[in-house]
């Protein structure tokens, strides 16, 4: 009988197999052909006539995705189950413990997920034709089960009525400087994926002595990756340490005297992937809306919308935002991020005493 999933590390403890740079390593590959949307898929799919979405990227997007969907596939309801990434992971690792088998798609913003769910052998192979023709091969698993819906990186910003341009950390080591003592905001690795991801990659990069200096800086401290950007926009400091690009979109198109600066050591690189289940109830709609996931159509949307940035060449983005390939990013590593979370969380919290 299988084993319970109980977690990520007792999955990947011991494991070597997987002890690749990427995610998307994998020492053998047996890649399904690429899928196209056919009638008889779209037939099939209608017959089942639902498709269940447990996701982690914002409601209004995934909605929107969705409602795309449904319009595009009149018949099909597509329901979004949208909580944290570590609550989806929870929540399916409960599910199949008690063969409870309810999600036909998953998308989360921690890539490692993915590791212990491929080797749980509880993913479907299916690859989407867009994904086979136009996704960079570091942003497809070879075995073809799962690829990255959407990327984003992890930036400085600055309050625009509280800090001229000209006085802007440009760098992370100039947010050591003595000026911004008491009016820094900064997310926690212990409640933000993004972040987690972000301090391991800075903490490689940059040392661990890096992160010493900057507690000394009387940081305000928060839980997720998107609320630097809101306490920034509200004036309640003037420069953040880390925060979600997309976020900072967000703030900027309605108006919130925010700034993006894209840190000169380079960005920490978030992906998240999106994968369907073997067990999945409705698998004919799941590979439908998994092809549709990765369309140009709903990648449009998600950049769009969400301000989310895509790997589809099809995909064009909005004027005034610096073009993905010419962000100087640090290079992301699921497998060390997973071996190494529950260090980096008692690390951090001893330095910033939260």
């Amino acid at each position: 009988m299988k084993k319970p999933i109980i977690s990520r590390r007792d999955v990947l403890q011991g494991s070597t197999a997987l002890a690749a740079s990427s995610v998307f390593a994998s020492v053998a590959s047996a890649a399904p052909p690429a899928s196209p949307v056919t009638p008889q898929l779209i037939e099939a799919a209608k017959k089942e006539g639902k498709v269940v979405f447990y996701t982690s990227i914002d409601l209004p997007v995934a909605e929107r995705i969705a409602k795309a969907f449904e319009a595009k596939y009149t018949g099909i309801a597509v329901r979004v189950e949208r909580t944290g990434a570590e609550r989806v992971f929870q929540r399916i690792g409960q599910e199949y413990a008690s063969r409870i088998y309810a999600v036909d798609v998953v998308n989360s913003s921690d890539a490692a997920h993915f590791i212990v769910w491929k080797r749980e052998g509880i993913l479907e192979p299916y690859l989407p034709e867009d994904v086979a023709k136009y996704y960079p091969v570091e942003h497809k698993d070879p075995d073809g089960t799962f690829a990255t819906f959407r990327a984003w990186v992890c930036v400085i910003g600055y309050n625009t009525n509280m800090v001229k341009p000209e006085d802007a950390p440009k760098s992370y080591a100039e947010l050591l400087d003595p000026k911004w003592t008491g009016k820094i905001v900064k997310a926690h690795p212990s409640y933000s994926g993004t972040i987690m991801t972000a301090t391991y990659q800075m903490s490689r990069d940059l040392g661990w002595e890096y992160f010493e200096k900057l507690a000394k800086q009387r940081v305000m401290q928060v839980q997720s990756s998107a609320d630097p950007p809101k306490k920034l926009a509200l004036g309640e400091r003037s420069v953040m340490a880390d925060g979600n690009e997309y976020n900072m979109f967000v703030e900027k198109e309605k108006g919130s005297p925010v700034e993006i600066v894209y840190a000169t050591e380079g960005s920490p690189l978030i992906v998240g992937p999106n994968a369907l289940f073997k067990n999945a109830p409705n698998p004919n709609a799941a590979r439908l809306f998994q092809s549709f996931c990765f369309s140009p159509e709903a990648q449009q949307l998600s950049s769009d919308i969400g301000g989310l940035r895509s790997l589809h060449p099809a995909v064009k983005e909005k004027p005034g935002r610096k073009p993905f390939g010419e962000i100087k990013k640090m290079k992301d590593d699921p497998v060390a991020v997973e071996k190494m979370s529950e260090q980096i969380k008692a690390r951090y919290s001893k330095l910033f005493g939260v």
